[in-house]
């Protein structure tokens, strides 16, 4: 099977889904990998990396959409990218079905494609393997980001998130106990910043204590205790993720109004539409914007401003899956049952109930694999 993977064309996506050690793996089993020139120097690999691990060279990205017979990506599509792609072809890539673009989805499904969302591939215990790695690095980076804005060069309260001898630390507020929630909780709580996690689980709350040694608050996401909370948080994080949907506004621009001027608002949920009523998608390259005399910060690849790290990250746990579709094709869903649920669209029939539902398309309940 001929493997292509494009440049990414949106803006400041530096991730690349393959690393040489990938391609040279899928190369070794006989396989064919055409990628891109310049598609990895973003994350620090060169063109002469890929052909030193037996990859090809395409010119541009028509060329790799063209020959490949699985086209391997980051971002979803772009309406150009997806009438690209070609008949009968398999494409993985994040999938994003919350915010999913009506014109990509139309010509994905006229071109009969197959295609498999990363953050929709569970195992048999509902791990979000791809996801659950991208989610990581997002939580480490939060209180990096959150330290930035909150400075008074970016118009931020001032304050440093961990307390010093007679100043207490700063009130994180962490709406979501999922893996990104998780993660950055366990990241400010290392800060020393005050931490309080709010879910609608109690599970996942209890889950949280015991791997924080109950060093970290918690309480039910009712909305009572969001309006309370998220009124005194200094910073704000919005990991709310319901699996394959859109996110809901769990805060509303009342709830934003009343927080303290020059606060900070993480908004993580922004790829699947945002948890936040006055989020907006913005880029690493411009990050942030002003609502309410509050910073929002809304990036939907956080993980790309460390493009390397992410890009192993996202090739470990990868791999195995393109190259079950590489050596059994169609097959491989058969096989594989995290693969099979990672599937949106089978040569074209939607199989993702959810997607359905919102964009009003017929729906292949039985599984057609």
């Amino acid at each position: 099977m001929i493997i292509g993977i494009p440049k990414e064309t949106w803006r400041d996506e530096r991730r690349i889904p393959l690393t040489p050690a990938g391609v040279y793996a899928l190369t070794r089993d006989g396989h064919q990998v055409i990628i891109q020139e310049e598609a990895g120097t973003g994350c620090g690999f060169p063109r002469s990396s890929y052909e030193e691990a037996g990859a090809s060279i395409a010119f541009s990205a028509d060329e790799a959409f063209a020959r490949a017979d699985c086209v391997v990506k980051i971002m979803p599509p772009t309406p150009e990218e997806s009438r690209s792609i070609g008949r009968d072809k398999f494409l993985f890539s994040w999938a994003q079905l919350g915010v999913t673009n009506p014109d990509v989805l139309k010509a994905l499904m006229e071109q009969q494609t197959t295609a498999v969302g990363y953050e929709l591939i569970e195992d048999q215990n509902e791990n979000l393997l791809i996801l659950t790695a991208m989610s990581e690095i997002a939580g480490l980076l939060l209180p990096q980001v959150a330290a930035r804005f909150l400075e008074t060069t970016y118009g931020g309260r001032g304050i440093s998130l961990g307390g010093v001898a007679g100043i207490p630390a700063s009130n994180v507020v962490v709406v979501g106990a999922g893996m990104v929630g998780l993660a950055a909780a366990r990241s400010f709580h290392g800060i020393g910043a005050n931490v309080m996690v709010l879910d609608s689980d109690l599970e996942r709350l209890r889950r949280l204590q015991d791997l924080t040694s109950w060093s970290v608050n918690t309480a039910l996401a009712s909305q009572y205790n969001l309006e309370r909370y998220v009124e005194f948080a200094d910073v704000l994080v919005g990991a709310v993720f319901i699996h394959g949907r859109k996110a809901p506004h769990v805060i509303s621009e009342s709830m934003v109004r009343k927080m303290k001027k020059g606060s900070v608002i993480l908004d993580i949920s922004i790829d699947q539409g945002g948890c936040v009523e006055t989020s907006h998608p913005t880029t690493l390259s411009d990050p942030i914007f002003l609502k309410h005399g509050v910073i929002h910060y809304c990036v939907p690849n956080i993980a790309s401003s460390v493009a390397r790290t992410a890009s192993h990250a996202l090739n470990n746990v990868l791999l195995s899956y393109v190259q079950d579709i590489a050596n059994h094709g169609l097959g491989a869903f058969a096989r594989n049952s995290a693969l099979r649920r990672g599937v949106y669209l089978y040569q074209g029939q939607c199989t993702n109930a959810g997607l359905a539902q919102r964009m009003d398309l017929s729906f292949a309940a039985a599984e057609p694999f």
